[in-house]
């Protein structure tokens, strides 16, 4: 696990406390508890959403909530990097069925690419092989459908966008 993240590595920093106080923000405008998912975006590349979706999860993961960490950014996705996981197979794998196992099969359950991370309640789906049409992939039925299947196993999903 890299020092990227600042709300598990150093709790009581103030960095830390700014990630908290955007989790209450959040839960606020939850009020009626509908919300389950949250995507974190940017205009250009580098300006640090995979630190802050990847620290907000953590936020999450440690008021109890069980969170899963979404990689979408299929072209350059960190979050296995963050994590300490496997990069594959990921998102890409599943939506577009390109991983194949040691059996032959390909796995279409999404349980099947969820990866448990060091930090309690808090699992990681990478972004997966690059394939060569993200943003058709991102839009597809079968996203929808897996981020249905993502909303009844857990509290909430934060999807880590482009």
């Amino acid at each position: 696990m890299r020092n990227e993240l600042i709300t598990f590595t150093s709790p009581k920093a103030s960095v830390s406390e700014v990630f908290r106080t955007l989790r209450t923000n959040i839960q606020f405008m939850n009020t009626k508890g509908k919300l389950k998912t949250i995507l974190v975006t940017s205009t250009l590349p580098g300006e640090g959403k995979s630190w802050v979706s990847s620290n907000l999860a953590v936020t999450f993961a440690q008021a109890g909530k069980k969170v899963v960490l979404v990689d979408a950014d299929m072209r350059r996705g960190r979050q296995y990097a963050i994590f300490g996981v496997s990069p594959r197979p990921g998102l890409s794998n599943l939506l577009s069925e390109m991983e194949i196992y040691d059996n032959g099969t390909i796995s279409e359950n999404v349980i099947d690419y969820i990866q448990e991370t060091e930090v309690p309640n808090l699992f990681v789906i990478s972004a997966g092989s690059v394939p060569p049409n993200p943003s058709e992939l991102l839009v597809s039925t079968k996203m929808s459908k897996v981020l249905e299947e993502l909303k009844k196993v857990c509290d909430i999903v934060i999807i880590d966008g482009t």
